[in-house]
Formats: structure tokens, C-alpha cells, sequence
């Protein structure tokens, strides 16, 4: 009896799944992984190395790894700041302010660029300004495309990091305040080492992000070779004309993105969310 109920209580126990459970979870699985095995499959190996050995090609996989590293600083920067707030401290118009965090999640990219450029354009609203006081231009340059993968993907690093920080234990930060502690030096010492898994997945999903945004990319900075033609821009100009230098470049985006989430998954993703 005690070892049945042992099994019972077991929170290792695997369950068989129902086939209503089973046949749509192998849907999605074919659904998400199709398209990757055919990309492998089309994949033309024996030409790989020549298709890849293209100059624009190396420049592209640079730009896009230096440019999304670049947004995945910034949004660091500037949206941990704003993570700890949403999640720690009462304002008004907070609730306005995580609408705005999370628009850019479900806005079209195409539609994000266009925003942008409204914004920051040489005629934008605050771009004019940005031109005329301090001689600055964003739209079409790589400053450019690392505004737009910003926009674009740090909503990703805010919302992880702000559910991090609601769900962190409280009892070291109060215990750091009944010692005098200074609020940047809890977060600091404290809040940060607590969440580090958190804003660790939270970068990776950023980077992710980034790396692979399109449709802000070519709307607010363009396609310009060795400037603006990050990696998804290259893909894309190479499909009109050599449908297989597409796939190649594809395959490299999709080897760069495994070997991350793999270098960094089994470390720090399971410790949030069972991995995302």
C-alpha cells in the first residue's frame, strides 16, 4: 500500500496521454518543425561553402550579430530600469505604461517601422529636432537598424524581467531595508543575483529577437548593403535571385539561433517558466 501510494504522490509520474490531447499536440509538432526539416532538406550542401563564402554574406551574418547585440545592451540598459518599476513601484498611468511595454509584441513589424520613421525620420516628429540641434539621422543608417530591433524586441526582456521581479522572494529585500540599505544598492546586490536566470532568458529571447527582425528593419533603415542588410534583409533580397543562396543564409540564422538557446538553455532557460 505504501509503495502505491508512494507512486500516486510521485511528482515524477509520466501519464499516458489521451488521443484528444495526443493528435493535436503531434499538429503542432508537425506544424513547428516541418518547415525546419524542409529547409535542411533543400538545403544544397555540396554548394554550401561556395554560397556562404560570398563577401555580402559575411557582412550581413556581422551586421545582424553586431546589431542585435547592440539592441540587446540598450534594452538591458534601459529596460531593466523600467521592469523594476512596472513591478515594484505604484505611478500613475501604470497600467497605461505596460500597454505601451507590450504594443510593439503584437503590432506589425511593417507597422512598428513605419512608426518609427514618423518618429525619427528627418521630418518625424522628434527626428526633425534630433537633425536640426544635434546634426543626428537614424533612418537608413546601422544606428537605424539598432533602433527598430530596440523597439522590436525589448518588450521581451521587460515583461520576463517584470514577472521575475513579482514573483521573487521579498525576505532578503525587506531584510536589506530594516538595515539602512539603499534602494539601488538592494537592487544591486540583491534583486539582480535573484533574477539572474530571468534576465538572462529574457536577453536570450531579446537577442532572438533581434537577430532575426525584418519588417522594421527595411522600413525604417533600409536595405543597403554593408550599412542596413542584416541577415533576414540578405535572405530576402537573395530569394528573388538565387532561391538556394537564400536557403543557405537561412541555414546559418538557423544554426547561430540553436547554438545559443543550446549553449545557454540547459543553465539558465529551465530555472524560467520549465525553460519558456
Amino acid at each position: 500500500m505504501s509503495r502505491s501510494t508512494s507512486t500516486i504522490g510521485s511528482p515524477d509520474r509520466r501519464l499516458r496521454a489521451p488521443v484528444a490531447l495526443a493528435l493535436p499536440a503531434l499538429i503542432c509538432l508537425a506544424v513547428l518543425a516541418l518547415p525546419l526539416i524542409s529547409l535542411l532538406v533543400r538545403t544544397p550542401w555540396s554548394d554550401l561553402a561556395e554560397l556562404l563564402s560570398d563577401e555580402s554574406a559575411r557582412t550581413a551574418l556581422r551586421l545582424s550579430l553586431e546589431c542585435a547585440a547592440a539592441a540587446t545592451g540598450l534594452s538591458l540598459l534601459f529596460g531593466v530600469p523600467l521592469a523594476w518599476m512596472l513591478a515594484k513601484t505604484d505611478f500613475p498611468g501604470r497600467q497605461l505604461v505596460r500597454a505601451l511595454v507590450t504594443l510593439p509584441l503584437v503590432l506589425p513589424p511593417v507597422v512598428s517601422g513605419l512608426a518609427l520613421l514618423l518618429a525619427f525620420g528627418r521630418r518625424g516628429v522628434f527626428g526633425r529636432y534630433l537633425d536640426q540641434w544635434f546634426g543626428i539621422q537614424l533612418p537608413f543608417t546601422t544606428a537605424g537598424v539598432i533602433l527598430a530591433e530596440t523597439f522590436v524586441a525589448m518588450p521581451f526582456l521587460i515583461v520576463t524581467v517584470e514577472g521575475a521581479l513579482r514573483s521573487a522572494d521579498q525576505d532578503l529585500e525587506e531584510a536589506a531595508t530594516t538595515l539602512r540599505a539603499s534602494r539601488f544598492t538592494i537592487f544591486r546586490r540583491i534583486t539582480l543575483p535573484l533574477i539572474g536566470p530571468s534576465l538572462i532568458a529574457g536577453s536570450v529571447l531579446c537577442f532572438g529577437r533581434a537577430l532575426g527582425e525584418f519588417g522594421a528593419t527595411i522600413t525604417f533603415a533600409g536595405n543597403f548593403s554593408g550599412t542596413t542588410q542584416t541577415m533576414p534583409l540578405a535572405v530576402y533580397d537573395a530569394l528573388e535571385t538565387n532561391p538556394d543562396a537564400a536557403i543557405a543564409l537561412s541555414l546559418v540564422l538557423l544554426a547561430t539561433a540553436v547554438v545559443i538557446l543550446t549553449a545557454l538553455h540547459r543553465r539558465w532557460l529551465p530555472a524560467v517558466g520549465g525553460g519558456l
